[in-house]
């Protein structure tokens, strides 16, 4: 194992952490997402987060789209570095409002400041920021794709958390959306 590729595991073990403590304390939540639609979107997550770290895929999923470098595995540890920095500011901002399912909490608030005056989402940009490094790094066409299936699972879900905005928030969050993108600043 390079060093690298250890701190690039140690970013998603710093992650995990940090979410598993943050998770205490939370609001009630008052209207949340079904089981099944629940497994749908964590099917896709689950299944891009194996991939990435599948270390010896079989077939084309072990073919190595760019050749490992230095450089692409210092570019894939900054990625991570920043996508760690993105998530944890982001979850630290939205406090108690903050829950892994797709829910309106009891008492919840519209944040839009901190991330959230540059994404709407930033907790996946964070999310997709470590998973493009961890890609990177990883070297694998496995990685591509599973980076890909995380991105769908989350675009799954933040259209479900859109809809349930719309309806909590119906004055505010309509010119929230219109002014700020959804995963990436001034894109998408």
């Amino acid at each position: 194992m390079t060093a690298i590729h250890a701190l690039v595991l140690a970013c998603w073990i710093a992650f995990v952490a940090y979410w598993l403590l943050q998770a205490v304390g939370v609001k009630r939540a008052r209207e949340s997402q079904s089981t099944a639609s629940l497994l749908a979107d964590r099917s896709l997550t689950f299944s891009g987060g194996v991939l990435l770290f599948w270390p010896h895929p079989p077939g084309w999923l072990g073919f190595v789209p760019f050749p490992g470098s230095w450089a692409t595995g210092a570019a894939g540890l900054a990625a991570c570095v920043c996508g760690l920095a993105v998530a944890v500011w982001a979850r630290h901002t939205l406090g108690a409002n903050w829950s892994s399912r797709v829910t309106v909490k009891v008492g919840h608030e519209l944040v839009e400041h901190g991330p959230y005056r540059f994404v709407r989402h930033p907790i996946y940009t964070g999310i997709l920021l470590i998973s493009l490094g961890t890609a990177l790094e990883g070297d694998r066409a496995a990685c591509v794709v599973g980076l890909g299936l995380l991105f769908a699972g989350f675009w799954i879900k933040l259209r479900k958390e859109e809809r349930l905005m719309l309806q909590a928030f119906p004055a505010t969050y309509p010119r929230y959306r219109a002014r700020v993108k959804a995963l990436v600043p001034g894109l998408l």
